[in-house]
């Protein structure tokens, strides 16, 4: 079970709501004793229950009804803060102050984060507006709905109508099935990100909410369904693989790009899919740019593809760009030792690189494979390195047996094979699985050759990266985009 948030509730800092201002009272009138008590005891009838328990109490009933953005587990959002009383009382230092600085983040219009392009339809979805309902249970026949199909062209247009073709697809519908509700809970957790996701919030809390929508969608079950591999969440120059460790306190802010990149899998069978954040609409290009060299890479895949022909026409959409800031016009660069990949079960990064940038790689795509069209646009050095603290690892796929001596690391091992098998994991994880002291434990085993870390990759600092990234089936009859929706 994922840790909560902050969890605190931002009026617990309220306490000692000022009492009322007592009347004056004319110094040549007497008053018994029994006049005293019974004024005291109307006084104290009349003044409100919260100010009696010296809490504040609210100025409208709009000041307290929950938010459509509210937190989760006790977390709110305070509609109108100057609308509430403040005490003139000096309040004490301490307290959760992130916790209250969140609850006064203003509503974000995040309609810019979706319907980017119009893109053939994908069935709507059948979800609720509170997103709580598993796609099993809005699909209960187990017909989820396909990605966007584009018919192969050319020397492979006669797939379309091919008898045989069209059988092998039946042979393999049980596995398009698995594909396809891993794509659909992409979907609609993806939508569920970008109604909240604004400035202000912890890259802590954009995670755990995140990846406690994708348990609740796609009703996890161990290594039958779950994450495809740790949330990234990559800010300005950090390309890939940072996700927060506990005790970061990085916070999302009105001028930072984040690429927002996670996975769900059924059956070991992955979506992978990436896109890009940004509030400040000086952005636009660089974002565009990645979205272009994507969108390029998928129109040019296909059975018999050549690497080359795809990772040039990605680079030539890409480098097309260029982007002005601060005064200055950057030219944008198609980061060269970045690649997409070919995605195997219970394996995110196959055998197969897809190249980015004009090269002379002899593969070809092939009937029946997956692929990740991953594609970073740059307006630094276009190559990145590995730098920060590293989060993100995994085990190896094909790694021998070891025989360990350190016992944590043999426990820590064991839980990582139980939880993930070879999916990738964040040390966040470990922690929520009570492997509270696995650093030690875990660099053994990374020390064995048994896991692999991935270090955050990191371009020039100050520079800005974006990226996007799609999952694509190449079926026998047809090209299905299957994390294709109306957001990108």
């Amino acid at each position: 079970m994922m840790a909560d948030g902050d969890g605190k509730d931002p009026k617990a800092a309220k306490k000692g709501y000022p009492e009322k201002e007592q009347s004056k009272e004319e110094p040549d009138v007497p008053e018994d004793a029994a006049a005293k008590k019974k004024k005291k005891s109307k006084k104290k009838k009349d003044t409100p229950a919260a100010a009696q328990e010296g809490e504040a109490a609210p100025a409208s009933a709009e000041a307290v009804a929950p938010s459509p953005d509210a937190a989760p587990d006790g977390e709110e959002d305070v509609a109108d803060a100057g609308a509430k009383k403040k005490s003139k009382k000096k309040k004490k230092a301490g307290g959760d102050g992130g916790a209250l600085a969140k609850a006064f983040i203003p509503e974000q219009d995040n309609s810019a984060l979706r319907g980017l392009k119009n893109w053939p339809a994908v069935p709507s979805s059948r979800q609720s507006p509170a997103f709580d309902v598993p796609v099993s249970e809005q699909y209960p026949d187990g017909d989820f709905p396909s990605g966007v199909c584009v018919e192969y062209m050319g020397a492979n247009s006669f797939r379309t109508t091919s008898a045989e073709k069209r059988e092998l697809e039946r042979l393999a519908s049980y596995d398009y099935e698995k594909i396809r509700k891993a794509g659909e809970v992409h979907r609609q957790v993806r939508k569920y990100v970008q109604s909240y996701v604004k400035p202000g919030l912890k890259m802590t809390e954009i995670c755990q909410r995140l990846e406690r929508k994708t348990h609740e969608l796609v009703v996890a079950n161990g290594l039958e369904a779950g994450w495809g591999f740790p949330t990234g969440c990559s800010l300005n120059w950090v390309a890939a693989h940072y996700t927060p460790n506990y005790g970061d306190e990085t916070v999302l802010q009105y001028d930072d790009v984040c690429k927002l990149d996670f996975g769900v899998q059924v059956g070991g069978r992955i979506v992978d899919s990436a896109f890009t954040i940004a509030f400040n609409q000086r952005y636009d290009p660089i974002i565009e740019a990645s979205q272009d060299g994507t969108n390029t890479g998928v129109r040019e895949a296909g059975i018999d593809a050549r690497f080359t022909d795809i990772g040039a026409a990605i680079q030539e959409a890409i480098e097309s760009y260029e982007i002005e800031l601060n005064g200055k016009t950057w030219p944008i660069k198609s980061v060269r030792n970045l690649n997409g990949h070919s995605i195997e079960p219970y394996h995110i990064h196959g055998a197969k690189s897809v190249p980015i940038v004009k090269n002379q790689c002899p593969s070809i795509m092939e009937e029946g494979e997956f692929y990740a069209i991953e594609t970073f646009a740059s307006n630094g050095k276009g190559y990145v390195v590995e730098d920060l603290e590293c989060s993100h690892y995994m085990k190896i796929f094909d790694a021998p047996h070891v025989p360990l001596r350190v016992k944590s690391s043999k426990a820590l091992l064991h839980a990582i094979e139980q939880n993930f098998g070879t999916l990738g994991f964040c040390r966040r994880w470990l922690d929520d699985l009570g492997q509270t002291r696995h650093l030690m434990a875990l660099k053994n085993l990374v020390d064995n050759d048994i896991v692999q870390p991935y270090p955050p990759l990191c371009d020039a600092k100050g520079s800005y990266v974006t990226q996007m990234e799609h999952t694509l089936l190449l079926r026998p009859t047809c090209k299905e985009v299957i994390s294709r929706g109306d957001d990108y």
